[in-house]
């Protein structure tokens, strides 16, 4: 349980020019800078509330919150201020700001450190350098299924844009299969009736000069998986002994593999050997969240530590020279496991979010929290600002792609290729061609 909220800082506020910074806790949880008159987001109904937002960690009316990180610039010319985490691959506390008669009250739940900067960006970039990782490798440039095939992605199609790709002379390094090659969630190496080798395309890709990249929800098991119904004790439990919810989409119920269990360990290091043997060797983890759920493990470990054991796990089955982005991850546990992280919600072939929810799949909140998570690049990892889409079907796909290109990270395209018109092929191959080697 969190523990109670305790004083940090009583500060001065210009209220018309004072902005504050909330983190989020995941790579969908909105994060960016906000006036004190903006009303910050937040879930729109309780399933969103689980799969993109911290659970179990609601925020009060009339209150800033941020998971692990919260900045305050004054607006009187005084220092941004920013409470950072302890140390927060251990421990993430949430730090609150509420504004009364003028003055910022601060407060958080858990240990944290002060630092002080000119802005928002550089006092966050700040504390990001004085982590002391490794510059991030350089990522690939990418072609992802996903945006224009979804979970009917088949086989062929990945020969089809295989074939557009040499004959439009794009530059892209990784073909990426993306969700519906496999039959459920949680039995990864059975294949849909959509595919026929798992390796067989690995090879084609390969034998075209290009690298071969694929998709998995790690921590998800689908209920009517063979996966759930084969090794039930497989997977983490709530307090009442039940399968723990960790919310729903696809149409159905979400549980969590349990990787404290030796069994599902061996099982999911099977996974990745065997996709990574296969010739694959640049992975997508997503739904990643799910692992940093509260809940009864096997093990008596926290949570925080439950993921961070469970993403190891898969660094060591794909080895180290394997690209490793992660999606729909919490953002500060994640520090120094990835290659690239998804920064923002997912895009999405129109602006505007289902219900104004800046967790879901859209331009503008993708663009928004984009922009806040700017300070991460390089820093933390490659930023990934999630997929350009350049065909004309797609809502203001200039402005979109003008974002894509300012964030200078993570280059993906993912549309059908035959589709994209003089425009969309002209964008494409700029946008992947600019990245630096």
């Amino acid at each position: 349980m969190p523990h109670p909220f305790t004083p940090l800082a009583s500060v001065p506020v210009n209220a018309r020019t004072a902005r504050v910074h909330e983190e989020g806790w995941q790579s969908w949880s909105p994060s960016g800078a906000y006036a004190l008159g903006d009303k910050p987001y937040r879930p729109t109904n309780d399933n969103w509330a689980t799969v993109c937002y911290r659970p179990g960690h609601t925020v009060p009316d009339d209150t800033f919150q941020g998971e692990g990180l919260l900045a305050l610039d004054p607006g009187d010319g005084s220092p941004v201020r920013l409470w950072a985490a302890a140390d927060p691959t251990r421990e993430v506390p949430s730090i609150r700001l509420v504004v009364t008669d003028g003055t910022a009250e601060v407060s958080a739940n858990g240990p944290v450190k002060e630092w002080t900067g000119a802005d928002i960006q550089s006092t966050l970039a700040d504390w990001a350098s004085g982590l002391g990782l490794e510059a991030p490798r350089t990522a690939p440039t990418v072609w992802c299924s996903w945006y224009e095939y979804f979970t009917h992605v088949t086989e062929d199609d990945i020969h089809e844009n295989l074939r557009a790709m040499d004959t439009l002379d794009l530059p892209i390094d990784v073909v990426q299969i993306d969700d519906g090659y496999q039959k459920a969630l949680g039995d990864w190496l059975t294949l849909s009736g959509r595919f026929r080798s798992r390796a067989g395309i690995a090879d084609a890709i390969r034998a075209r000069g290009r690298r071969a990249g694929i998709w998995t929800a790690p921590f998800l098991v689908d209920p009517a998986s063979e996966l759930a119904a084969e090794h039930p004790d497989w997977l983490v439990r709530s307090s009442d002994g039940a399968p723990l919810h960790a919310g729903r989409n696809w149409g159905h119920d979400l549980y969590v593999l349990d990787t404290t269990h030796p069994d599902a360990a061996a099982y999911l290091t099977e996974v990745f050997t065997t996709l990574r043997s296969e010739g694959y060797d640049y992975f997508k983890a997503d739904f990643l969240y799910a692992g940093a759920l509260e809940g009864v493990r096997h093990a008596s470990v926290d949570a925080l530590t439950a993921y961070r054991s469970g993403i190891e796990l898969i660094r060591e089955a794909i080895g180290p020279d394997a690209y490793l982005l992660g999606c729909g991850a919490p953002m500060l546990a994640s520090i120094g496991l990835f290659d690239a992280m998804r920064v923002s919600p997912d895009t999405a072939p129109h602006r505007r979010p289902e219900a104004d929810d800046y967790s879901q799949p859209g331009q503008d909140p993708a663009e928004f929290t984009g922009v806040g998570r700017q300070w991460q690049h390089g820093r933390l990892w490659i930023n990934d600002p999630d997929c350009l889409m350049a065909r004309p079907a797609v809502e203001t796909r200039e402005r979109w792609a003008a974002h894509v290109e300012a964030t200078g990270g993570l280059m993906a395209s993912s549309d059908r290729l035959l589709s994209l018109d003089e425009w969309g092929v002209a964008t494409t191959r700029r946008l992947l061609g600019g990245v630096a080697r």
